[in-house]
C-alpha cells in the first residue's frame, strides 16, 4: 500500500510572527506548507529556510483582492497538486478611533479591514472548499482575536472584522460538516509578536501585562502548537469551536 501523502497547508501572512510559528509547527508534523506573504520578501525566505523537512514554496499576494485570493489559491494547487488545510492568518490592526478620525479617514480603515482581515479570508475560504469538496474535505482555521468579544478602544474595525470572521467561521462549520469539511477558530490575546511590540514595551506595557494572571502574554510558538493541532489532529467533532487563546486575561460565559 503506498503511504499517505503529507498534507498541504496553506498559510496566509506567514513570513513573521504567530503565521511563521504556525508555518514551523505544521512543517515539524510532516504538512507541506504554502507561505504566503504580502510583500516582506525577506521575511518570508527566512521563514522558508527555517522549515523542517521539504517541499514547501512560497506564495506573494494581497489577500484584499478577490482575484488575487483566485490566482494564490489555484497556483497552489497547481504547485502541490492539491490543497488539505487552509489557516487565515493574515491581518492587519489600524487605529480608527471616531472620537480622533476624520470621516474620511474612518472610511478607508474600515474599507482595508473589512477587505482583508474578512473579505480577504472568505474569498479563501470559497476558494478552498471548492478543492475541499472535491477531495472528500479538508480543514480550515480561522485566526480572530479576544477584541471580537471585548471590543476595542481604538481600532473598531478591527474588532468588528474579528467578530464577523467568528461567526462567519461557525456558519460555515455548521454549513459543511456532511462535507467532512471542519472549521476551527482560534482567538488570542496580547502575543509577543512584532506587532504587539509598542504594546508590550511603552508606556502602557504594566497595564498590558496586569489583564494576564500568567503574568506574561502568549507566544507565538503557544499558537503555533495550538492551530497546528488544530489544522491536522484535533477530532472533527470539535468543528464551530472557538479557542479563546488569551491567558485567561479575558474570559467569556
Amino acid at each position: 500500500m503506498a503511504a499517505a501523502l503529507p498534507p498541504v497547508t496553506l498559510v496566509t501572512g506567514a513570513s513573521r510572527g504567530i503565521g511563521r510559528a504556525i508555518a514551523q509547527h505544521l512543517a515539524k508534523r510532516g504538512a507541506r506548507v504554502a507561505l504566503h506573504y504580502a510583500s516582506n520578501d525577506t521575511a518570508a525566505r527566512d521563514t522558508l529556510a527555517s522549515l523542517a523537512g521539504e517541499g514547501h514554496a512560497l506564495f506573494r499576494a494581497d489577500v484584499s483582492d478577490p482575484a488575487a485570493c483566485e490566482r494564490l489559491v489555484a497556483d497552489v494547487v497547481a504547485r502541490f497538486g492539491r490543497l488539505d488545510v487552509l489557516v487565515n492568518n493574515a491581518g492587519i490592526y489600524e487605529d480608527d478611533s471616531i472620537k480622533t478620525a476624520s470621516y474620511s479617514e474612518w472610511q478607508r480603515v474600515w474599507r482595508r479591514t473589512l477587505d482583508t482581515n474578512l473579505l480577504g479570508p472568505a474569498n479563501l475560504t470559497f476558494l478552498a472548499v471548492q478543492h475541499f469538496r472535491l477531495r472528500g474535505g479538508g480543514r480550515i482555521v480561522n485566526i480572530t482575536s479576544r477584541a471580537a468579544f471585548r471590543g476595542e478602544l481604538t481600532a473598531q474595525s478591527y474588532a468588528a472584522s474579528k467578530a464577523a470572521l467568528n461567526i462567519t467561521g461557525q456558519s460555515l462549520a455548521r454549513a459543511l460538516g456532511a462535507d467532512n469539511i471542519h472549521v476551527f477558530t482560534v482567538a488570542p490575546g496580547w502575543i509577543d509578536t512584532e506587532m504587539a511590540t509598542a504594546a508590550l514595551t511603552g508606556p502602557g506595557a504594566a497595564d498590558v501585562l496586569a489583564q494576564h494572571p500568567l503574568g506574561r502574554v502568549g507566544t507565538a510558538d503557544e499558537m503555533g502548537t495550538t492551530v497546528a493541532w488544530l489544522a491536522l489532529e484535533a477530532p472533527a467533532n470539535l468543528t464551530g469551536c472557538i479557542i479563546d487563546a488569551n491567558g485567561a486575561s479575558y474570559l467569556r460565559t
